[in-house]
């Protein structure tokens, strides 16, 4: 951990115990009782109210006025952060991410129940690679520059977009660019995994009030109700997805599922991942248009 960071954590660390001896703060950060002294004095050079205590239960403490109210985060909040950043740290593969929660596991007891939830992902290998463009569009977005890209869509057209850069977006297993295309004059969302050539340019941008265009921005696709025959072993997945109420007993063998897809291939593809457990059922357009997905799907190995 670096000087700064490790003065950082002692700071957060001592608004939230009372006294900390110099033992505990040389083994939590992995240093000499000699390093720790001289963090103190930094401490007390930029005007941190740092204080000493002697004795066999002294140790260093912050003044009272300097520090915020303890009922603002109890050690259950804290744990919580850390579990909701533990996942972060998964899809995002950040380093800022691991420094927090370096600093926030610093001030959780011992004794509370860190660990006791615990979020997992897949570890995808591609996930690994988007990490640059994820690095680019954090420093745009931040700094207000304008960023510039080839983008390829599902139909494999690439055209070259400049854009001002506002939110990233992590949606089920994909990484989204929220921004205002330049291009389109419109607000737009980006694949990540489909941008390509991306560049930060020198050129900055006033940022426009993106929240009140969020809504009107968001792309929603139309919907259509269907009612699905599943199997029990797929049943949990509905549950997942659209919850219990979505699902009634049919008959010994099946469920009865309704559920609303889109009327799109995006829809089929949803469909088709559960093979043979799943039979749609209703409405008679949509199994037939369904029935021609899958008719040109078994084409190309004919």
């Amino acid at each position: 951990m670096e000087k700064v960071e490790r003065l950082i954590s002692i700071i957060m660390i001592l608004l939230k115990k009372d006294i900390v001896s110099t033992k505990e703060f040389a083994q939590l950060f992995n240093v000499s009782k000699r390093t720790i002294l001289r963090d103190m004095e930094t401490l007390s050079l930029s005007n941190i109210p740092i204080y000493s205590v002697h004795g066999i239960h002294g140790g260093y403490g912050i003044m009272g006025e300097y520090k915020v109210d303890k009922r603002l985060l109890s050690s259950s909040d804290l744990v919580n952060i850390l579990t909701a950043l533990g996942g972060l740290e998964q899809i995002l593969i950040s380093e800022e991410v691991e420094v927090t929660i370096k600093k926030i596991e610093a001030m959780v007891s011992p004794l509370s129940m860190k660990g006791s939830v615990r979020l997992s992902f897949y570890d995808w290998e591609g996930r690994s690679e988007i990490l640059q463009t994820l690095k680019t569009c954090q420093e745009s977005i931040s700094g207000k520059k304008l960023i510039s890209f080839d983008y390829i869509d599902k139909n494999g057209m690439i055209t070259n977009r400049i854009v001002e850069p506002y939110q990233l977006h992590f949606s089920e297993t994909s990484w989204y660019l929220k921004g205002f295309c330049l291009h389109r004059q419109s607000y737009r969302t980006f694949k990540l995994s489909r941008i390509d050539n991306l560049n930060m340019n020198e050129e900055t941008f006033n940022p426009r009030d993106y929240a009140l265009e969020q809504d009107a921005a968001s792309y929603q696709p139309q919907l259509v109700a269907v009612k699905t025959l599943i199997s029990p072993s797929i049943k949990d997945q509905f549950i997942e997805r659209y919850g219990r109420k979505s699902i009634e007993s049919y008959s010994s063998e099946y469920f009865l599922a309704t559920i609303h897809i889109p009327q799109s291939p995006i829809g089929f593809q949803f469909l088709a991942s559960f093979g043979t457990n799943l039979e749609i059922v209703e409405p008679k357009s949509y199994v037939e248009e369904f029935r021609n997905y899958l008719l040109k799907m078994v084409d190309k190995y004919s």
